[in-house]
């Protein structure tokens, strides 16, 4: 198994148990031949949309439900973000990793509660921040007891509806945690930048992930859809799924 590589892949939001299956199967299929050990993502609840009429998923009761059902039936790890300090219990009973996301990273109580279930925690650097910034994160889980902490880099708001990434901040954050995750996915969206929805342009998640390795990132965190543009969430920057395999080949050479 290649231990050295922490990957994270699954769709934006669970839209059905079918597509679920699709990409874990495929997940298992990668692990299988590139002795990888990839975390499934899903999340149960989007509710950061722009829009009030989109799609959020299916809610933490019946989203943990299918969760579960993915972690038993393919024997993969599972990874979803909360966004109240309430949900971090029931989370933490299902899932390996809870996600804190971005805008939420400095939410005191919410990272208290994700520490205090004793899983790892990823969270995900706010687009207003800087690397060296997440100490204060990190600070805030550790002395509430998290026993490991990750953090990711999803890029900087510059201007209206784009991003920017500074590959800077994977070495900054490799100084406060050994686990620093590059979101290849999320860091080429154009926040908004759809009208009602946010676009993106998922061209250029190979190049985020090899630049992200060449700065010493030691993950990669995709959303991957077998169609991603009839995909309900992120539509515009989810990576497709064929396209998953030769890019971790690739990603976890020596």
């Amino acid at each position: 198994m290649n231990s050295k590589v922490t990957i994270i892949a699954g769709p934006c939001v669970i839209e059905s148990a079918e597509l679920l299956d699709t990409v874990a199967r495929k997940l298992v299929e990668i692990n299988a031949k590139l002795g990888t050990d990839i975390i499934f993502k899903a999340s149960f609840d989007k509710a950061n949309r722009t829009s009030i009429h989109s799609f959020r998923g299916p809610g933490l009761e019946r989203g943990l439900v299918m969760l579960n059902d993915i972690k038993t039936k393919y024997g993969l790890r599972v990874l979803t973000d909360i966004h109240e300090s309430w949900q971090a219990q029931p989370v933490g009973e299902v899932c390996d990793v809870l996600q804190i996301p971005a805008f939420l990273c400095r939410q005191t109580d919410l990272l208290v509660a994700a520490a205090k279930t004793g899983r790892t925690l990823n969270i995900k650097k706010a687009q207003f921040l800087s690397g060296r910034d997440m100490w204060f994160p990190v600070e805030k889980a550790r002395e509430a007891g998290a026993k490991e902490v990750w953090l990711t880099e999803r890029g900087n708001m510059m201007g209206y509806n784009n991003l920017v990434v500074d590959f800077r901040n994977i070495p900054d954050m490799l100084e406060i945690v050994p686990t620093v995750i590059m979101d290849c996915t999320h860091s080429v969206q154009r926040p908004g930048g759809a009208g009602d929805k946010t676009g993106g342009d998922r061209r250029f998640v190979p190049q985020m992930a090899l630049a992200a390795k060449a700065f010493g990132a030691t993950g990669f965190f995709f959303e991957v859809h077998p169609d991603p543009d009839k995909g309900l969430s992120d539509a515009a920057n989810m990576l497709e799924l064929d396209k998953l395999e030769p890019l971790v080949a690739q990603l976890i050479k020596s």
